[in-house]
């Protein structure tokens, strides 16, 4: 009997103490921030992701933001985003609530703004039997093709290089999910809604008619259409799916691009020493790993102006302490590009932090 008191008496303590320690937590501050009107708070409104890094150097690599009942955490240098977003990963795993582009734009079909559900680690499985490097080398004929086409464009139309590349905004509901119930409030994002299905269904009923013709090329759309019953997608799901990934890799594509065409006008003697190499690869039909020049400009390029430039939004599952400051669960983090690829410390990683925190 005596025992069994001691571990009664035991749980009760650990219970406690938990919230005690929950209790302690809540009454640590917010990281600093700039001041703001309580109502509609201190989100920037252009220019967001240099705002953010002069509020870095201001407030220090992590502050805080109010936009309504909202609160954005904001994370501006290398150790915070690991000590955060790395380290504490499994909390920082989902993404905000999203009424406009989630759930009445796309119908909750767009894949980056899924939560860590069941439901996102099949579309996971999908994505990476389509994506993974063998699967990509299939589409290497495609683009080459596509480069074939755009190259001349640009050389004979310069000023569009934008439109020969290419073949969510913040929304008030966002901060104030009540106005989604107001009649015809949405009405505009419904519209693009059906707009944009009906561009998903038609290029999605394209690689149909070619599978029938046996004219298909490797494609994502081919492969979620042979595989639908495998992986138990609806129709309308599959089109989106399928339309997603297209416009994901335009757009990543055109914006790389159009920034790599920026860094060599800005910078001529390093995009002369680009052209000589590739030049010489050419001329003596080298293997494209013989770039040594080339290869790691690509790479430093997407530090120095990532696709993704203010990153993307998560949202904390619980409470996380940083530093004696609270983050506190529900809160909105970002992950700014923008300073963290620029501070000088990371380098030497590329790739894992331009793509890590804040994509996926």
């Amino acid at each position: 009997m005596g025992g069994k008191t001691i571990s009664i008496a035991i749980i009760i303590a650990a219970c406690t103490l938990i919230i005690i320690l929950a209790s302690a937590a809540r009454q640590l501050p917010l990281p600093p921030g700039p001041p703001g009107c309580w109502l509609v708070g201190n989100m920037p409104k252009s220019y967001v992701p240099f705002q953010f890094v002069r509020w870095t150097e201001q407030y220090g690599p992590v502050f805080s933001l109010k936009q309504g009942p909202r609160i954005f955490v904001i994370i501006g240098c290398h150790q915070a985003a690991v000590d955060i977003m790395e380290k504490e990963g499994v909390n920082v795993a989902n993404h905000p609530c999203s009424v406009a582009v989630h759930k009445t734009l796309s119908e909750g079909y767009r894949v980056i703004l899924e939560g860590n559900t069941e439901r996102w680690h099949w579309i996971h499985r999908v994505l990476h039997a389509n994506l993974r490097p063998k699967a990509a080398e299939t589409y290497e004929p495609m683009q080459t093709r596509y480069v074939k086409n755009v190259v001349p464009d640009i050389l004979n139309d310069p000023k569009n290089h934008q439109g020969h590349n290419m073949r969510p905004g913040e929304y008030l509901v966002d901060v104030y999910p009540i106005l989604q119930f107001i009649l015809g409030y949405l009405s505009q994002l419904k519209a693009w809604n059906r707009e944009e299905m009906v561009f998903y269904q038609e290029h999605l009923d394209e690689v149909q008619r070619q599978m029938h013709e046996g004219t298909a090329r490797p494609s994502c759309a081919r492969f979620m259409l042979e595989n639908q019953k495998q992986y138990q997608i609806e129709d309308r799901e599959l089109a989106f799916l399928a339309g997603v990934i297209f416009g994901a890799g335009t757009d990543a594509t055109t914006s790389a691009m159009s920034i790599m065409m920026m860094a060599a006008a800005t910078y001529p003697d390093a995009q002369a020493h680009v052209q000589k190499e590739l030049d010489d690869v050419v001329e003596h039909m080298w293997h494209r790993l013989s770039l040594f020049f080339i290869l790691p400009t690509f790479a430093n390029h997407l530090r120095w102006r990532p696709v993704s430039f203010g990153g993307f939004l998560y949202h904390t599952s619980k409470d996380i302490i940083w530093k004696n400051y609270l983050i506190p669960a529900g809160a909105t983090v970002i992950g700014n590009h923008c300073s963290i690829d620029d501070t000088g410390h990371v380098c030497n990683d590329l790739q894992f932090f331009t793509f890590g925190f804040g994509c996926w």
